[in-house]
């Protein structure tokens, strides 16, 4: 009896996996084909200012993973105006250039005149010197005016270590 319950419960843990990936696939597809209906893609510029503070670990777990933590504050202006906060994760650069980050980041703002947050969430990758971001919102994490927002952000650092912002966005359409 014990061992035809572990191949029933095995049978359904495979159908189960496999309805779920088979919902993950077709909610991926149908939110492909209505991205268009969302809005239209729009673009935001402007420069912003950062202030990262390093964090100490607060218990033994977090000192022994050598991992630091630092929390931030930023003001953007341009066509994103507004604040945000970030809290990050990061390994430092090993001997051949290579660590990495991640981040969450609330921004409180008003874009192109539409006022409310969202969060955004940063992958960062050094692989022996060679860097690779990925800044994006967080899904439904909009509020206000930007309910329903989503997209991409590409930070650029000039020479001069000022640091300016590309983000290309989609919100619903007004009503």
């Amino acid at each position: 009896m014990t061992k035809r319950f572990g191949i029933v419960t095995g049978v359904l843990a495979g159908v189960c996996t496999l309805w779920f990936a088979v919902t993950i696939v077709a909610h991926a597809q149908s939110q492909a084909k209505t991205t268009g209906e969302k809005g239209t893609v729009m673009h935001a510029t402007g420069p912003f200012e950062v202030k990262m503070t390093p964090q100490k670990p607060d218990n033994p777990t977090e000192e022994a993973a050598n991992i630091a933590r630092m929390t931030g504050d930023k003001q953007w202006h341009g066509d994103l105006e507004g604040t945000s906060k970030v809290v990050m994760l990061a390994t430092a650069p090993d001997a051949k250039g290579s660590g990495v980050y991640v981040a969450l980041e609330r921004v409180t703002c008003t874009l192109k005149g539409r006022s409310g947050t969202f969060l955004l969430h940063h992958t960062g990758i050094m692989n022996r010197g060679v860097p690779e971001l990925s800044i994006s919102t967080a899904p439904d994490s909009g509020t206000g005016q930007l309910t329903g927002i989503s997209g991409k952000m590409t930070i650029i650092i000039a020479a001069d270590k000022k640091h300016s912002y590309e983000f290309e966005y989609t919100l619903p359409d007004a009503q």
